[in-house]
């Protein structure tokens, strides 16, 4: 892991901008002197207001763009402007109990949380770009470490991605361009309410704050920090115990 601060973060690029994490790191973006956003999002209505928030608030120039990952033909996405930051913080735990009989909604979560985003990612870590200083965020989960009955379908989209995420990192080693992997416990949002407790739940903005501290940061790490030791023990709990999980 090399940590560095590297220069201000002036454009940024975010994909699920409408997540509960995204618009906390535009919000902390902006008050550190970030003035480009272009905000993809498959809920447009809830993006324009994210949007007027940030032209409002702190005079940014803002595009947004409707995105959605299950769409049934794969994308081939063209970026006609280069962004100091790429932030893909898009997914859904979908319905994980339906899944293990519909061969659809598992799909659907494999789509939203991996295959969906590979064009996207492809279209970023071009040849071209990662030559160029830069940085690209992408939150994967603590659930890629270990399959668990509960969300197997989400854990496996999530392990691909970190997987995926992996080999780009290790393809702009010695690039100017940084690739960070972000395999987030829980963070508190409407997709984490009722299904995780409080206590293990960090907010949005002390995690857009911790990045933050070192925005060009290279590598795989866990956040919040606290998950780190968790998940050395859940990887390591006998069959039967995780079994429970």
């Amino acid at each position: 892991m090399t940590n560095t601060t590297g220069p201000t973060i002036r454009s940024a690029w975010v994909l699920g901008s409408t997540s509960t994490v995204a618009i906390a790191i535009c919000r902390a973006l902006a008050e550190r002197g970030c003035r480009r956003f272009h905000l993809l999002a498959r809920n447009l209505e809830r993006n324009q207001t994210l949007a007027r928030e940030l032209r409002d608030r702190f005079g940014a120039e803002v595009s947004c763009e409707a995105v959605d990952l299950l769409a049934p033909q794969p994308l081939q996405p063209q970026f006609g402007e280069v962004f100091d930051l790429y932030l893909v913080a898009a997914g859904s735990l979908g319905d994980a109990e339906r899944a293990r009989s519909d061969a659809a909604e598992a799909q659907e979560i494999t789509q939203a949380n991996y295959t969906g985003l590979i064009p996207w990612l492809t279209a970023i870590v071009s040849p071209e770009r990662i030559q160029q200083p830069g940085a690209l965020w992408v939150f994967s989960s603590v659930a890629a470490d270990r399959g668990r009955p509960s969300n197997y379908h989400y854990g496996a989209a999530k392990a691909g991605l970190l997987r995926f995420c992996e080999g780009l990192l290790l393809r702009c080693h010695g690039m100017p361009f940084a690739v960070r992997i972000l395999k987030a416990g829980f963070i508190a949002s409407p997709m984490t309410e009722g299904k995780a407790p409080p206590a293990l739940c960090a907010s949005p903005e002390q995690i857009a704050a911790d990045l933050l501290r070192r925005p060009f940061r290279r590598g795989i790490e866990t956040i919040p920090w606290w998950w780190r030791p968790l998940m050395a023990v859940v990887r390591r709990l006998p069959a039967g115990v995780a079994a429970k999980l």
